[in-house]
């Protein structure tokens, strides 16, 4: 038996834009994975895929912990969002709201399960292009800018909640990849649009990385670009951006 047989990943978001590029990287991988949604007319596709369904609201914190517990993974990786379909800009505004939200109360609720369950690891989604102003490129001991005025002080408050959570809640191992702005299949957008980017591809390759080489921290992950600096990612896990998942696309 291979070793990564015996690893149950709880992959919360397994419907996503990430979730879903995710889920045949780590089946391909031999993991065992538990993957979340909220919908039960979903289950059936993620049992299809190959992965055992928990039908939970990461809201509903009684019924996460259980489903947690239910799970006994050794591994939960976050790639929760709550965006409008397509990004559709006449609903971004309550979206960033709501993915705030997400970030801060459902991470919470997530971590809280984890701790109840004695999980050693947690991996989440963050963003990449929150950083207060100041030398570029940044890297990953650059501050967040908290004290962004208008609507970007929505998404860095969530952003700040989600990292303080899965970076400081020991005994739990945290590890925080910040994103860079997504494209491709199921994100809303085909094509590299502001920097930094990355394919929605490499993103679920770097998850795969971080569970298999992360060590607690932070990492930028993105493609090539002025704005960060990708060369802990690249150093540490391995990371490339130019993966894609050729036969899904």
């Amino acid at each position: 038996m291979r070793r990564n047989e015996r690893v149950r990943i709880f992959l919360a978001g397994a419907t996503g834009a990430i979730g879903k590029r995710l889920v045949p990287v780590l089946r391909e991988a031999r993991y065992q994975v538990i993957g979340t949604t909220r919908s039960p007319s979903r289950a059936d596709g993620l049992r299809a895929a190959g992965i055992e369904p928990a039908v939970v609201d990461v809201f509903d914190r009684a019924s996460l912990i259980r489903a947690v517990a239910a799970a006994r993974p050794d591994i939960i990786v976050q790639q929760l969002t709550d965006l409008p379909p397509g990004l559709d800009a006449s609903q971004m505004d309550e979206g960033r709201r709501r993915n705030a939200r997400m970030r801060s109360e459902g991470t919470r609720n997530l971590v809280d399960a984890a701790v109840a369950a004695g999980v050693p690891r947690f991996i989440a989604q963050s963003i990449a292009w929150m950083y207060a102003p100041g030398r570029e490129p940044h890297d990953e001991g650059d501050p967040l800018d908290i004290r962004a005025p208008g609507t970007p002080a929505v998404t860095v408050t969530g952003v700040a909640a989600l990292e303080h959570l899965v970076l400081g809640s020991p005994p739990i191992e945290g590890i925080v990849l910040r994103y860079g702005h997504l494209y491709g299949p199921g994100t809303g957008s085909d094509t590299s649009g502001e920097a930094p980017s990355l394919h929605v591809d490499a993103a679920a390759a770097a998850a795969v990385l971080a569970i298999e080489k992360g060590r607690g921290g932070i990492y930028n992950i993105a493609e090539p670009n002025s704005y960060i600096s990708t060369d802990k990612a690249r150093r540490e896990l391995g990371f490339e951006a130019g993966f894609r998942l050729a036969a899904l696309v």
